[in-house]
């Protein structure tokens, strides 16, 4: 164990914790491009509908248009879709691959919601695979257990802003002639094998709401490279139903669009917020790798662990509580009297939910009741990712703190804090 260093002041359990803030950055460039945008007179400039003497109306105004543009320049892909948010993005990645009944897509069960929903939009049923015990990403060897002549696409999550090991998982999808979708929400600027997440699929998702990096309110935004799925997609985000004639798409009559629009003001914000994801990142890796260099060594508290090769965008700074004792439940609460914020896992695995025991989203059990998927094999039984449930139920513990405005010396009162804790516990036994 290291040296011990000097325990913060406890406070007494239920305090208003000392360290809990976010990055509050917003100032005069963003008003700046707020006004310009009020200035224009045109909050939106999307119509739905395609009119040959103003093509761009159905694209969108100049600042969405302008952030698509960054976006696609940032990553190196040529398209790049805005969408109102990253769940948008999800039922439209789906949509525009053609996934529908009597397919199933790989899903994570650790994860947000819209990830497994998005495939029932369509008809499609999602099977879960387990994940890794060090990342809480995919696991590529529950994924070749779980491939059937069914599966059309695998829904890659880079949780907790920690890449996923895409290397692996886009050799098994090549194998079985698979799209692979990467939700790239919480890790907007991590790298993995060579290149940064989102560079490696037939279409990335990312999120730009009120907790990510690049964050403008409400957002999101598609990549890809090919340009008949970015057709498909801005399709599906503006009621493409009634365009493809007049857009001359004739060839492409399996849409149905819905109003996923990015405002221009959101687009503005977002703009500016993705110039400085660089700095913002770089500024969470030099935390998290400061608040991990202090854990180093400490009996009964883990870091989850990325691949080599990989440099996280950490949404969060998730860890293992491996001591026999305290129970999470006391350990949380014992840190948290020192005023440090930290929280007992994440999610529940998401096929506990009523959703899933009950294979009931839409009306008559559909889309499990429909003719096409009523043989499926999807598992949601307890049990049935027990890596996740592990990690949910016993392990995980979460602190959102390696983010600005926090600072150096904030890492360490948080890692007193935590050694303090299992130091208090273990002399009570």
């Amino acid at each position: 164990m290291p040296p011990r260093r000097r325990a913060p002041k406890a406070r007494p359990a239920g305090a208003r914790p000392v360290i809990w803030r976010d990055e509050t950055r917003f100032g005069e460039s963003h008003l700046r491009a707020v006004r310009h945008v009020l200035k224009s007179g045109h909050l939106s400039l999307f119509e739905g509908s395609f009119a040959p003497r103003a093509p761009f109306s159905f694209l969108g105004g100049p600042h969405v248009r302008r952030f698509e543009d960054g976006m696609s320049e940032h990553f190196g892909l040529p398209f790049a879709v805005s969408m109102n948010s990253a769940t948008s993005g999800l039922y439209a990645a789906v949509g525009a691959l053609g996934i529908g009944y009597g397919d199933e897509v790989i899903v994570s069960p650790y994860t947000m919601t819209a990830s497994a929903v998005a495939p029932l939009m369509f008809g499609a049923i999602p099977v879960f695979c387990d994940v890794l015990r060090d990342t809480g990403c995919l696991d590529p060897e529950s994924i070749r257990q779980r491939v059937t002549s069914r599966t059309r696409a695998i829904i890659v999550v880079h949780q907790f802003g920690i890449p996923a090991p895409m290397t692996a998982i886009n050799a098994i999808a090549r194998a079985r002639g698979l799209a692979v979708i990467e939700d790239c929400a919480q890790a907007a600027g991590a790298q993995v094998d060579g290149g940064l997440v989102g560079t490696f699929s037939d279409i990335s998702v990312f999120s730009f709401n009120t907790n990510k990096v690049v964050h403008c309110g409400e957002g999101g935004c598609c990549l890809t490279r090919d340009q008949e799925i970015a057709t498909r997609l801005r399709l599906i985000r503006n009621h493409g139903e009634a365009v493809v004639g007049a857009a001359g798409y004739e060839n492409i009559v399996n849409i149905v669009g819905q109003n996923y629009r990015m405002t221009e003001v959101h687009a503005a914000i977002a703009l500016l917020e993705l110039k400085r994801l660089r700095h913002a990142v770089g500024r969470r890796q030099e935390l998290a790798a400061q608040l991990a260099e202090a854990l180093e060594g400490m009996h009964g508290i883990t870091p989850l662990r990325p691949s080599a090769g990989c440099a996280p965008a950490w949404y969060v700074f998730p860890m293992r509580l491996t001591a026999q004792q305290p129970s999470r439940e006391v350990f949380v609460n014992k840190v948290q009297a020192f005023g440090v914020a930290l929280t007992e896992g994440y999610v529940e695995p998401l096929y506990l939910q009523p959703l899933y025991q009950r294979r009931l989203a839409f009306k008559h059990g559909y889309p499990w009741a429909a003719p096409e998927n009523r043989d499926t094999n999807a598992d949601y039984s307890r049990g049935s990712c027990p890596v996740a449930e592990l990690l949910h139920f016993k392990e995980m513990v979460i602190c959102r703190l390696v983010r600005a405005p926090h600072r150096t010396r904030h890492m360490n009162v948080i890692a007193c804090a935590i050694e303090r804790a299992l130091r208090d516990t273990a002399s009570a036994e």
